[in-house]
């Protein structure tokens, strides 16, 4: 109905997989994901359509669905001019050349990397402060008139509980100025446990760190979402990399794992959503004809963000999407372990 397309529009956001959430970039297989995911709801929990993580699959309601128009990668938001979003100019970059020379040497440098950093423990009571910014285009229809559009880049900052039950998120695109109260609480009324495309700070301990186990059970379970297994397993890597704080020996058997993956390439020059350029490890998406990069800095290999940009032409459902349209970018900007609920500390990430 049109007095929901606002509200619904808003809920095309990302709970916890596909498409790491805040993502107004709106990939395909991310709904290929949601329906992989509703065709087992009878033995998986379902998600609080109120969790929105930044690189998740969608959390869609019936009434979105018929909102939601899937072509290019991108997903349309339909509305009229008296209750759809504020939008902004598509985000725009220089796509940057690839090759697949280096890759594993570039890939074990930083798993070398990850080794030598120490990353903090999560005690009883505390919490996860995850600050980033993200932004994305999609494609905008007002009043029958399709244009391409972005909100922009925002700031975000997410707290989590280390079993995932308790949380608060601030996001511009998504909640309440001051945020919002998530939790992983099913409409059942029970407590979801973390998996795979929906991880929780203890789940991620229980993960193999061997690269081969590891890269194993990413295929196994994520057998059928996205437009192939390979680029299927490349997105879950980096969708892990992201609001998380795993284990320093998970971060080094995922960036093994992901020297694995067939069709991995570098790009020299890569530029995530806070201005920082690195060296990013990426991989094409055949069917859509868009690259997700992880980005690193590329002095010290710290993993710096996300970002996924359209390099073939494709057009989108408006003919609109050109190559240099940035999907989806995001930068983690702090990653720390605090005490309290919206503390936030000094640290930066």
């Amino acid at each position: 109905m049109p007095d929901e397309w606002q509200e619904t529009a808003r809920l095309v956001s990302l709970e916890e997989a596909d498409l790491p959430a805040g993502r107004h970039t709106f990939h395909k297989e991310a709904l290929m994901t949601f329906i992989h995911q509703s065709d087992a709801a009878a033995n998986t929990p379902t998600p609080d359509k109120r969790r929105r993580f930044l690189r998740p699959m969608f959390v869609l309601p019936a009434a979105a669905c018929s909102l939601a128009v899937v072509a290019a990668g991108l997903v349309t938001l339909t509305g009229s001019s008296s209750n759809s979003p504020t939008a902004q100019p598509a985000l725009i970059a220089q796509v940057g050349t690839s090759t697949s020379q280096g890759v594993p040497q570039l890939l074990n440098r930083i798993a070398l990397a990850a080794t030598k950093k120490p990353v903090a423990s999560v005690g009883e009571g505390q919490y996860i402060y995850i600050e980033s910014k993200f932004g994305g285009t999609y494609e905008r229809t007002v009043d029958d008139k399709t244009t391409v559009a972005s909100d922009g880049i925002n700031r975000r900052q997410i707290w989590l509980s280390g079993d995932g039950t308790k949380g608060w998120l601030i996001d511009p695109t998504n909640t309440p100025a001051d945020g919002e109260s998530i939790d992983r609480i099913n409409e059942k009324g029970a407590s979801e446990p973390g998996r795979l495309n929906a991880p929780t700070h203890d789940y991620l301990a229980t993960l193999p760190t061997d690269a081969d186990t590891l890269l194993a059970k990413i295929y196994k379970e994520t057998k059928g979402m996205g437009n192939n297994p390979d680029q299927q397993a490349f997105t879950t890597i980096g969708d892990l990399l992201n609001e998380s704080l795993a284990p320093a020996d998970l971060n080094t058997a995922l960036f093994k794992a992901a020297a694995k993956v067939p069709g991995v390439v570098q790009v020299q020059d890569a530029v995530d959503a806070a201005g920082r350029h690195g060296v990013a490890v990426a991989r094409l998406d055949e069917t859509s004809g868009a690259r997700t990069e992880m980005i690193f800095n590329a002095e010290t290999y710290t993993y710096l963000g996300e970002r996924t940009i359209q390099v073939r032409p494709h057009g989108g459902d408006s003919g609109k999407i050109e190559p240099g349209t940035i999907l989806f970018t995001s930068a983690i900007t702090a990653r720390q372990v605090v005490d309290d609920l919206k503390e936030v500390t000094s640290s930066r990430a």
